[in-house]
């Protein structure tokens, strides 16, 4: 992009932008003529990917500022005006917004608000940041057409982002993104009132415990034995921390009102966008919890449990035989809930007809032998728990499957049917459930998943992330995933590729940029570009199948599982670097 067309769009911006914090921004770029700076704030406007509209903070149309809120806004109310015409002319549209504790999310929160209001959509405000997993709670709850949560779940403090719902309390998936983004780009006037005004005349509601109460309601209520946890709640000792997010209200009071020994991490209890004692907020990522562990160590606790500041996330951490405390993958403890969940059911007649479970499609294969045990259908669906969510509403149309439980590898579970997303708090509940079930049949987590292991074989998952920023990195990823599809590997990690499953061309499942490699011991290694960041990552599913079950088979297993992920490791870095050249 020449220099010419990026000052007229850095002008473009300043002229449209009406919060000052982000204009001036602009306006002293230019000053400087930081045009390297410049060019990657205007190369292009962010769009809707997976989790929706998500971007570092700044002034610029590739920023998540005050103006592209707006825009977005403006461009979702007038999609939701067309597709429910009949509630538009009587003036029952409804959208519900929540936010989280970072920088700027009360601030575009109450501007989505208001521009819903001055746009006839009566605006249900939570009068103080909430969980996403509450938002979609709500929208069904409300009987509301759409809903907004301002969010950028566990990236690192200087992202935000925004979260479109729909009316079934899910994330916006084809046709409407795109039809949202059609809006958007035709939008030239962006309506709006004052909060006074929007009060006044009942276009802007703020809600808070009526909801709440229901949501924690909701979240017991999926819990399959009560008389357990009434009895043994007291001999279990947690220690959670919310990493500086929406979790602490909601994780303390489910797990308290069950009896729960909770002790919240002091030092990360508080909302703070700032995120002062991590570097990302992260529960899949171990810095993160290191002061809950430190914590665990002293009180000798049972267990460690985390919520990213969105609290859809859901992170653990348990002590082994030596006292040393385990950071559980997204895998190993989805393996462990599905485990849980069907067994539960099985044992209490609570199997529905038809069950089936929903994973992404990089999420590990553990579950699936799980599944088959207790007859019970696995599915895959494309990466983000909009697609679980979509999933879902396809077995309510037609009755096909009864769902019973949704995961992804990147810490998120659904439990419930009532949340149309992914769910921390639900998960922190169920997971309390099961150390005391366990507790009660003589063994502790580590040690069930070791004999989960023993008896489905072993599965070993690593992630290799790679960082592309700018515009250029936008040409390298495609590039790479070009060089892929047109000339896959014919071995990874010393194993020849059986198959190659491209999801532009798949028949099961909509158009994703998305490859995997299926090697001949049952291990994956899919590439997928992310849809919010500019990143690309490789997901490795290793497996060894079962043997005999023995302690030398596990031991082995162990060994066998870690050269090949180092392998396939070694030759994917050999991939990125040669893209990168």
């Amino acid at each position: 992009m020449d220099k010419a067309e990026i000052l007229k769009r850095a002008k473009e911006y300043i002229a449209a932008e009406k919060d000052q914090r982000f204009s001036k921004e602009v306006e002293d770029l230019i000053a400087k003529e930081d045009y390297t700076e410049l060019e990657d704030r205007f190369y292009q406007t962010l769009e809707f990917g997976t989790g929706g509209l998500r971007g570092i903070m700044g002034g610029g149309t590739n920023r998540m500022n005050t103006l592209e809120i707006n825009m977005a806004t403006q461009g979702l109310a007038n999609y939701v005006i067309k597709a429910f015409p009949k509630e538009a002319a009587a003036g029952t549209l409804s959208a519900v917004i929540a936010y989280d504790s970072r920088l700027n999310s009360d601030v575009f929160a109450e501007a989505t608000a208001l521009i819903f209001a001055a746009n006839g959509i009566k605006a249900y405000l939570f009068s103080g940041l909430r969980p996403t997993p509450e938002l979609s709670f709500a929208i069904r709850e409300l009987g509301a057409q759409t809903g907004v949560v301002v969010t950028a779940s566990h990236n690192p403090r200087m992202y935000n982002g925004y979260k479109a719902y729909w009316n079934d309390g899910a994330q916006v998936i084809e046709p409407h993104d795109k039809g949202i983004i059609d809006e958007v780009n035709k939008v030239t006037t962006v309506k709006t009132m004052t909060r006074v005004e929007a009060i006044a005349t009942e276009k802007l509601v703020l809600i808070d415990k009526e909801i709440d109460e229901k949501f924690w309601a909701m979240c017991k209520e999926q819990l399959f034995r009560p008389a357990l946890i009434k009895e043994k709640a007291k001999d279990v000792k947690i220690v959670y921390t919310p990493l500086h997010g929406t979790g602490a209200m909601h994780v303390e009071k489910v797990l308290g009102d069950l009896g729960l020994n909770i002790i919240t991490v002091p030092e990360q209890r508080e909302p703070d966008g700032n995120f002062p004692t991590v570097e990302k907020p992260n529960p899949e990522e171990k810095p993160a919890l290191t002061l809950a562990v430190e914590l665990a160590k002293k009180e000798k606790a049972d267990g460690v449990m985390a919520t990213d500041p969105d609290s859809d996330r859901f992170g653990t951490a348990f002590p082994d035989k030596d006292g040393n405390f385990v950071l559980l993958s997204g895998n190993q403890m989805g393996a462990l809930l599905i485990d849980y969940i069907l067994l539960s059911r099985k044992e209490l007649g609570k199997m529905p007809k038809n069950p089936a479970i929903i994973r992404s499609i990089v999420t590990s294969p553990f579950g699936d032998y799980i599944c088959k045990k207790y007859g019970v259908t696995m599915m895959d669906c494309l990466t983000g728990f909009k697609w679980i969510a979509a999933a879902e509403a396809n077995f309510e149309k037609d009755d096909s499957y009864q769902y019973v439980f949704g995961l992804e590898e990147s810490y998120g579970y659904k439990i419930e049917r009532e949340v149309m997303d992914k769910d921390g708090v639900s998960a922190a509940a169920m997971c309390a459930e099961m150390i005391l079930y366990w507790r009660s049949q003589g063994k502790s987590l580590l040690e069930h998943l070791d004999d989960m292991y023993k008896e489905y074989g072993y599965f070993e998952d690593r992630s290799i992330s790679q960082n592309f920023p700018g515009s250029s990195g936008v040409e390298t990823m495609k590039n790479m995933m070009a060089s892929l599809r047109n000339n896959p590997p014919a071995s990874l990690g010393g194993e020849k590729v059986v198959r190659v499953r491209d999801l532009m061309n798949d028949p099961d499942l909509p158009k994703s940029n998305v490859l995997q490699f299926y090697l001949e011991s049952g291990t994956i290694v899919s590439a997928r570009p992310s849809g919010t960041e500019p990143k690309i990552k490789f997901y490795i599913n290793s497996m060894v199948p079962a043997g005999d079950g023995s302690d030398k088979w596990y031991m082995d297993a162990k060994v066998q599982a870690a050269k090949l992920c180092d392998g396939i490791s070694a030759d994917i870095k050999t991939i990125i670097d040669a893209a990168s050249k």
